[in-house]
């Protein structure tokens, strides 16, 4: 059977390295068999303020619906962002508000401490890209932008399991570094997971 997987690619730059890294990762799954799908938040047009909050929601523009039903869609959930200041970048955290509301992602009931888990029987992988060591974003800083996602999002949704691919020192790499990297990333295509 078939695998689904939907790769979700956050930087707001284009190009960028997150890009090529999406890219790898899709070519690998391809390869092994994967009905593989691409968002590219950039190329998204919706308002990343959650306005309104939860109460008086903003309805959803036309990509974000679009974006929700590829969601639904996926058994394997790919998220590929740069780590800015220990955390996402605006777009990305923007996407996940608009998106992951009550009633899509969880929903709570009257007298239950825990929601029920909507996007139950999914799996993911975080790949993020950072310039600094990872080995200090880990142990200093501890891995903000990792949690938020794990625990805080993917959690509470019913997402998991959780895997994380950390790629460091981006800045610093040489070419040669960088297309190795892609290798990896493009064999972890190959196992869909």
């Amino acid at each position: 059977m078939m695998k689904k997987i939907l790769i979700i690619q956050g930087n707001p730059v284009s190009p960028s390295y997150n890009g090529a890294i999406a890219e790898a990762y899709r070519k690998g799954a391809v390869q092994a068999g994967a009905e593989v799908r691409m968002i590219t938040l950039n190329e998204l047009e919706f308002n990343m303020n959650l306005a309104g909050g939860y109460r008086n929601k903003l309805p959803l523009e036309p990509d974000l619906l679009e974006a929700q039903e590829a969601i639904k869609w996926a058994e394997h959930l790919v998220w590929v962002f740069p780590i800015w200041w220990g955390g996402p970048p605006a777009l990305f955290k923007g996407f996940i508000d608009r998106i992951f509301m009550p009633g899509y992602a969880f929903k709570y009931h009257k007298g239950k401490l825990f929601p029920d888990q909507l996007l139950k029987g999914r799996t993911a992988r975080m790949i993020t890209t950072m310039d600094g060591p990872n080995w200090y974003y880990k142990w200093f800083q501890g891995e903000p932008a990792h949690k938020m996602m794990k625990i805080s999002t993917f959690a509470l949704t019913g997402i998991k399991p959780v895997r994380i691919t950390p790629v460091d020192l981006v800045g610093k790499q040489s070419e040669e570094q960088r297309k190795k990297w892609l290798e990896k990333i493009e064999q972890l295509g190959r196992k869909m997971g």
